[in-house]
């Protein structure tokens, strides 16, 4: 069937009810958990190489990879090309990711996360130089290589798009979606960008997620001090020792009636917050500007949740830490990383090498300084990780990688990735000068 001179395909994937869809993602989970508790051997060899969480992500992307399951999908419906999409990632991210937010941070030692020093704001800031480094030398380097795959002028020239991965990489979905009405790049081609996002951003959480597994190795290796990050951690199991008990009906019922209270009121004051800014100030309002951010409801969600969860832990109700609170927030954290791993697909790579390559060669430039100034100030892997993901994944990914050294660091994640939101559009904004500069020197633009 044709349309406008293009084919159009249905795209649906074998399973399309969301119901269906995660009952599916909480049997993975089920399964990872109950192989990771196992005494067998051969498992817990396994699990020494593959943490549990990254399975948790790769798992759901090998069944959106063969279409068992998607994010997205197109129907043709009378001959209209129809779009379709799962909403558990919005519930997760939008529900049980403030929620776990809350859970965490309940019985978190602020005292403690001030103390663990500046390096991880040191961290944070050259993930940030080597996204901004990162973006021109790739483009240099694959244009030199595959001038075809950098071709294009006016508003279809290549930096103008990489400018949105820019804005995502160091801020989050608000600054990407500045860069696209800054630099107007062409809509048509958008969604290559988005793809070159989702994988790369994707490929490097997974590699961070494996290297907490190997924790103890790379922070020998970095000569790292890790004490702050060891007393903090203790500081907080032991707490949730003293307290810990046996958990009635009523303390879960209590627990998360509180909290998902909290998370409503988040989403409530978050999206009254967003609208009165973008109505009474233009300059928010506009997604062009580097201020766009305090527009976006999602920004005030995360900061109200974490704010609510900070200020509990100086109540009673950080005692209800004794039943299991962080636990329930990793619970939700690994449905939110279950979620995320549904919108990757693999085979789509093939598709576009050429842009993937640069990406990955972007992707590189930033990971290899954080890794040469970790050793040299000796910055533990923590560090190195969630100072990276607080740029790349922003707040939906920060506080998952955080949590994965353990969930009393979540907060850390949130942290960092609302600095990055800050300087978000201002990072992608020189990027995109820097690009610009290169495609003028290479003759492509």
């Amino acid at each position: 069937m044709e349309h406008s001179g293009q084919k159009l395909v249905d795209t649906s994937p074998f399973f399309t009810n969301d119901i269906i869809v995660f009952g599916l993602l909480m049997g993975l989970l089920a399964l990872i958990f109950y192989t990771s508790a196992s005494k067998n051997s051969l498992f817990q060899k396994f699990y020494k190489i593959v943490p549990a969480l990254l399975l948790a992500y790769v798992l759901p992307a090998v069944l959106s990879s063969t279409h068992i399951i998607a994010s997205e999908w197109k129907t043709v419906e009378n001959g209209i090309q129809v779009v379709h999409k799962s909403h558990l990632y919005t519930i997760a991210s939008r529900v049980l990711l403030p929620a776990s937010l809350i859970l965490m941070t309940l019985s978190i030692d602020l005292k403690g996360v001030f103390r663990l020093g500046p390096k991880a704001l040191i961290m944070f800031i050259t993930g940030t130089i080597g996204i901004i480094i990162g973006g021109p030398i790739a483009l240099l380097i694959v244009g030199s290589i595959s001038p075809e795959t950098v071709a294009g002028t006016g508003f279809d020239a290549l930096w103008r798009g990489l400018s949105t991965l820019a804005g995502s990489w160091i801020g989050g979905g608000a600054n990407q979606s500045a860069m696209l009405e800054i630099y107007k790049y062409n809509p048509q081609k958008y969604g290559a960008t988005v793809l070159v996002d989702i994988f790369v951003a994707n490929l490097w959480m997974a590699l961070l997620l494996i290297g907490i597994g190997r924790k103890v190795k790379i922070d020998r290796w970095l000569k790292a001090d890790t004490s702050a990050i060891e007393r903090l951690k203790a500081k907080v199991i032991h707490f949730a020792k003293k307290v810990e008990r046996i958990p009635t009906l009523t303390d879960y019922i209590v627990l998360l009636g509180i909290t998902f209270f909290v998370v409503a009121m988040a989403y409530w004051g978050g999206t009254e917050i967003s609208s009165f800014l973008k109505a009474n100030f233009p300059y928010i309002a506009k997604k062009s500007s580097f201020l766009s951010f305090l527009g976006s409801q999602f920004f005030w969600l995360i900061s109200l949740s974490t704010t609510v969860g900070i200020v509990f832990s100086y109540t009673k109700i950080k005692n209800y830490e004794g039943i299991g609170a962080s636990k329930i927030g990793s619970l939700f954290i690994y449905i939110l990383v279950a979620t995320i791993g549904m919108k990757m697909d693999l085979v789509e790579i093939l598709k576009n090498p050429g842009l993937i390559f640069i990406g990955i060669i972007w992707m590189s430039i930033h990971a290899l300084l954080l890794i040469f100034v970790a050793k040299m100030i000796r910055a533990p892997y923590f560090f190195l990780a969630v100072g990276s993901q607080a740029n790349v994944g922003g707040a939906a990914s920060a506080p998952i990688v955080a949590a994965g050294f353990h969930p009393s660091l979540a907060s850390v994640g949130v942290m960092l990735a609302v600095v990055g939101y800050v300087v978000g559009t201002f990072g992608a904004i020189l990027t995109a000068i820097l690009m610009k500069l290169v495609s003028e020197f290479m003759g492509i633009i």
